[in-house]
């Protein structure tokens, strides 16, 4: 493997490629787990793969805060507050009769595409990056699923229950299968905007059209499907789709915690016509790897960020690496009132059910520099003052959780009020 400079085109994912990336020449079988290897050694570098099924593949584009931050066209800091941002004014799509997804339609067989087996005891080779797009009834939801390859043009979805799960409820009782196109190698605003934790009303794709006003300074390009349903334009595959009635065994499969998750009966998709564009990059996201953990975790942020400006002035939340981006995060604030960081921790926990650490520390701490936060429970934490929260709600995701009841720890590592001689000597120029 070496450092190339791969020409950049206009289409999708291939956009993030800058020449820092490793690419693989080598061909490489889809069952035979190379691909997962490369991608755990090179987690901080995006990896091109040249041959995968005779098609190209890409993966770790976004494993770094600063990959996003890069891609957005703000400071890492500005991550939470763009979410926000583009959450509170969301943006309206524009059409575009000629959308880029839909220059070449394939042939409908899944198991010649890139699509690969990341795990030895997966249940099979899985699309580990696909956004789900399905209107239903007026309402239009945009969500992550991983999809376990069955048949040349069968899946089984996992769906958890949130709001794709409402609609196939719903078009079910109505004796309705569910249409849905499943969009591989989108923009990075709708991975993050189908990520994000909104109502059941909100449209995803407004937010994800703000945040490339954000980034680009125009709406996102949408097109339409031949089952009549709006895409964004620049995705790199378009499967047009159904959920029927079928269920079938899914899994097992790594989720975020690096642990394999159980076999649940999950619905059947048929896939009726696959698309792409000139040159099409399938985007791997390795399961349990820091894109996943980005992916999933940070658009948890702003949530967790609004509860906390409620109860205390807070300057900055992270949920870390270390903590699948998911279980544990560390929050600046800044200090006003003595309990300020109890009751921004429990702030946090409330707001996000899944926490199960969380350190708070005042704001001349650097909470994406991990050495600043261990200097901080170093300097202005002693464990007599830990506070444990024993037989609370934790996450279905954390193995060690017994029925999903965890115990959870605050550590409030802010500084005294009333104390100096806690306070970071910095350099002043």
């Amino acid at each position: 493997m070496s450092l190339v400079s791969i020409k950049c085109i206009i289409m999708s994912v291939s956009r993030y490629l800058d020449g820092s990336e490793f690419q693989i020449t080598e061909k490489i079988d889809a069952e035979s787990l190379v691909s997962t290897k490369i991608l755990e050694d090179a987690q901080d570098m995006p990896v091109v793969f040249d041959n995968i099924n005779n098609r190209k593949a890409v993966g770790n584009i976004f494993s770094t805060r600063k990959k996003i931050a890069d891609a957005l066209n703000i400071k890492l800091d500005e991550i939470v507050t763009t979410l926000i941002e583009a959450i509170n004014h969301p943006c309206n799509p524009v059409f575009t009769d000629t959308p880029e997804f839909k220059t070449k339609q394939l042939e409908l067989d899944l198991t010649n595409l890139p699509i690969c087996k990341y795990f030895p005891q997966d249940g099979g080779r899985y699309i580990s990056s696909g956004i789900v797009i399905s209107e239903y009834k007026g309402k239009r939801n945009i969500s992550f699923h991983r999809m376990m390859i069955i048949s040349r043009d069968t899946v089984a979805i996992r769906l958890v229950p949130r709001h794709l799960y409402a609609m196939y409820e719903e078009a079910s009782a109505n004796n309705e299968e569910l249409k849905i196109s499943i969009c591989v190698g989108a923009r990075l605003e709708v991975l993050l905007a189908a990520a994000t934790s909104v109502d059941y009303e909100t449209d995803e794709m407004t937010i994800a059209s703000a945040l490339c006003m954000k980034s680009s300074g125009k709406p996102i390009l949408v097109g339409k499907t031949d089952n009549g349903l709006i895409v964004p334009s620049e995705c790199d595959y378009v499967f047009e789709a159904r959920i029927t009635f079928d269920k079938i065994d899914e899994g097992p499969f790594v989720d975020i915690t690096g642990t394999y998750d159980r076999i649940r009966q999950q619905p059947v998709v048929k896939v009726e016509k696959i698309w792409s564009n000139t040159n099409p990059y399938f985007h791997f996201i390795l399961p349990g790897g820091n894109e996943h953990y980005l992916l999933m975790g940070l658009p948890r942020e702003p949530v967790i960020f609004i509860s906390l400006k409620e109860v205390v002035d807070v300057k900055c939340i992270r949920l870390t690496e270390g903590g699948c981006c998911w279980f544990n995060g560390v929050i600046s604030i800044r200090k006003r009132n003595s309990d300020d960081g109890i009751k921004a921790a429990i702030a946090a926990i409330n707001s996000h059910k899944s926490m199960k650490n969380v350190i708070i520390v005042d704001d001349d701490v650097d909470i994406f520099n991990d050495k600043e936060i261990e200097w901080a429970l170093t300097t202005r934490f002693q464990a007599t003052k830990l506070v444990t929260l024993p037989g609370e709600k934790g996450s279905s995701l954390d193995p060690s959780a017994d029925d999903d009841i965890t115990c959870k720890v605050i550590i409030d590592a802010t500084i005294p009020l009333d104390e100096d001689k806690m306070k970071y000597v910095k350099a002043l120029l």
